[in-house]
């Protein structure tokens, strides 16, 4: 008999912060803590496939900073975080630049692009 695996994780769909405590028997989820049914679906999420918005910076060469802030469009899986800033780290921009402009197209095949989070104009 498999035994029960527990983990405890704060829910950040909203915010309230729920602190919640996940069950997992089998193939059988409980979760206890949350205030609402969108932290029961969170909890699963979290535990079985985690995913996080991706916010950072590129270089851009031609404009008064040094430095583009830029966003992912949709959560990235969370083993793939340090590989995508691996390759924005290598990534490099010429002004101008349009908030909203897809600077990286699909990163590592996810389907999710990295888009410029501000206007940059050309100096």
């Amino acid at each position: 008999m498999d035994a029960v695996f527990t983990k405890e994780i704060t829910c950040t769909v909203c915010p309230v912060g729920c602190k919640l405590t996940i069950e997992k028997d089998g193939d059988a989820y409980r979760i206890f803590g949350n205030q609402c049914k969108r932290g029961h679906s969170y909890a699963i999420e979290e535990l079985t496939h985690p995913t996080r918005m991706l916010t950072t910076t590129v270089a851009i060469r031609h404009a008064l900073h040094s430095r583009l802030p830029v966003h992912s469009s949709g959560p990235l899986p969370k083993e793939l975080l340090f590989p995508a800033m691996k390759i924005l780290k290598e990534c490099c921009v010429n002004a101008p630049v349009r908030c909203g402009q897809v600077i990286v197209r699909g990163i590592l095949k996810t389907g999710v692009d990295i888009c410029a989070s501000r206007d940059m104009e050309l100096v």
